[in-house]
């Protein structure tokens, strides 16, 4: 056994302070052709591992296998050049299990038995190594590559995923999740999903997806709404061709407690249909999200960097009635290339609360010819994505029914000539907009436009064109619009 694998083995069950026991897969009558099926073989080994708690080894070779179960204070370790193939055959994989209540979502999110690495009930499970999970699929519809239901304290480590076919790792009522340095290339589904969650860390990974690459979600499908709280996000890179971070759409349950920093975000192809936000926050079926803390996110060729909605979706609820949406603060970010306006939506009534942006530089395609009005439609009940409201009328920020906004050090610009204002606050009471500045202006549109704004400081701004406007006012009293040492030359 290579010094590597002892170590690392070692480091797995230094907390038990045992010394740990090996089960080879192949001592149990594992081929590792790509062409026996393995599956029995390997849930023997884990079997017995399961009885005094110790490593299932999957040495070097390709397994072919249906539904694998995981059992609890077991570590399956993948040595380098092992791969776990997902057969090709639905057949030897578990159906999907039977709910004896609604979970008003889809396929991919409500079950969790139809999956090449599956577990539910257990504890003290973990998947390390440097080998791989293959879905072996070409396109999206298919088993779960890892899914783990009511699990606690589980560690993935090390590992590749590939061409999965459904969320790559799913998460579903699960607490203290690690999951540290692991690649998932080619997901034709979510990258990592953990859904009604709790105590979570996604670090050092990198993940390609066609859908959305983390998502965290708190949807019903535990038949009652639970929380994700307590989570962190850093230092990985997110290829997608959706939403590479998105809290939501399934908002069932709250959102609590929540932390993402260090991340490179960028578009999974120049030629993708769907592309949607970098970053998007939602709250759409009565979620409560309160303490989001983002930071350090670094996009390039994002359709959309900055989405934050509450809406009224309602799935589940007998009577739809917006959620909340308060306490976020998103700090150091960097965008180019992006289509789509920013935006921070609330409902009439439903006001998302004390948001700020604070060093973030957007770098818009632009090219919008003609200016637009205020004229955008509520649509409360419509599926959240960036593009749900058309072309916006302000091409770098677009802010409605807030409450509590800070806007500081916020730099905007396009490439093409584009004459909407930079910036556009819509019902938006207690705004302090500080140190704005652009550098492009076009048009005779002012930078910033204040409509139906109240109690509003706004300082430290620069309009780089001598007589262009910095402020419009529309039903908006000067009274209520405070302006303190901005450069209008």
């Amino acid at each position: 056994m290579s010094k590597l694998l002892l170590a690392f083995v070692f480091t797995a069950f230094a907390s038990r302070l045992l010394a740990p026991v090996f089960y080879d897969v192949r001592d149990y009558g594992a081929k590792g052709d790509g062409v026996a099926k393995d599956t029995a073989a390997v849930q023997k080994a884990i079997d017995a591992a399961a009885q005094a708690g110790g490593v299932v080894l999957v040495p070097a070779g390709r397994y072919l296998c249906g539904t694998i179960h995981l059992k609890s204070r077991i570590t399956l370790y993948l040595a380098p050049g092992a791969t776990i193939l997902a057969s090709p055959d639905n057949n030897d994989f578990d159906p999907y299990e039977k709910l004896d209540y609604p979970s008003h979502a889809d396929e991919e999110t409500t079950y969790f038995h139809r999956a090449l690495l599956a577990g539910e009930n257990i504890q003290e499970v973990a998947v390390h190594g440097e080998g791989v999970i293959d879905g072996n699929r070409k396109k999206r519809g298919g088993p779960k590559p890892i899914a783990l239901k009511n699990v606690q304290h589980i560690s993935i480590r090390g590992i590749t995923v590939r061409d999965s076919p459904n969320y790559a790792i799913s998460f579903l009522g699960c607490d203290y999740v690690n999951v540290d340095g692991v690649t998932i290339l080619n997901s034709y589904a979510d990258g990592i999903d953990p859904d009604s969650s709790r105590y979570v860390r996604i670090a050092n990974s990198f993940i390609d997806s066609y859908d959305d690459g983390i998502c965290p979600k708190a949807s019903l499908a535990l038949g009652k709404p639970r929380s994700t709280e307590h989570l962190t996000v850093t230092n990985c890179n997110i290829a997608s061709s959706s939403n590479n971070i998105k809290l939501g759409t399934e908002s069932s349950g709250d959102f609590k407690d929540i932390a993402i920093s260090n991340c490179t975000i960028f578009r999974r192809s120049q030629n993708a249909s769907r592309d949607l936000s970098g970053l998007a926050i939602e709250s759409v079926d009565g979620s409560h999200i309160d303490g989001i803390v983002v930071s350090n996110l670094n996009m390039q060729g994002i359709y959309n960097p900055i989405f934050i909605r509450l809406g009224n979706r309602g799935r589940g609820l007998t009577q739809p009635r917006p959620g909340s949406l308060e306490n976020v603060s998103i700090t150091n970010v960097i965008a180019t290339g992006s289509v789509m306006t920013s935006s921070i939506t609330g409902l009439p009534g439903f006001p998302v609360r004390h948001v700020s942006l604070d060093n973030v530089r957007l770098t818009m395609k632009g090219g919008e010819e003609k200016v637009k009005d205020l004229d955008v439609p509520e649509v409360p009940e419509k599926y959240p994505e960036s593009g749900m409201f058309g072309t916006l009328p302000a091409y770098g920020l677009y802010c409605r029914h807030v409450e509590g906004l800070t806007i500081r050090n916020v730099q905007t610009r396009w490439q093409q000539q584009d004459v909407r204002p930079a910036l556009i606050f819509d019902d938006v009471k207690n705004l302090d907009l500080d140190a704005f500045k652009t550098d492009t202006v076009a048009g005779a549109e002012p930078l910033v436009w204040l409509n139906r704004v109240a109690d509003a400081f706004i300082h430290g701004a620069h309009v780089p064109v001598p007589g262009n406007r910095l402020l419009r006012l529309t039903q908006t009293s000067e009274r209520e619009v405070k302006t303190a040492a901005n450069a209008t030359r």
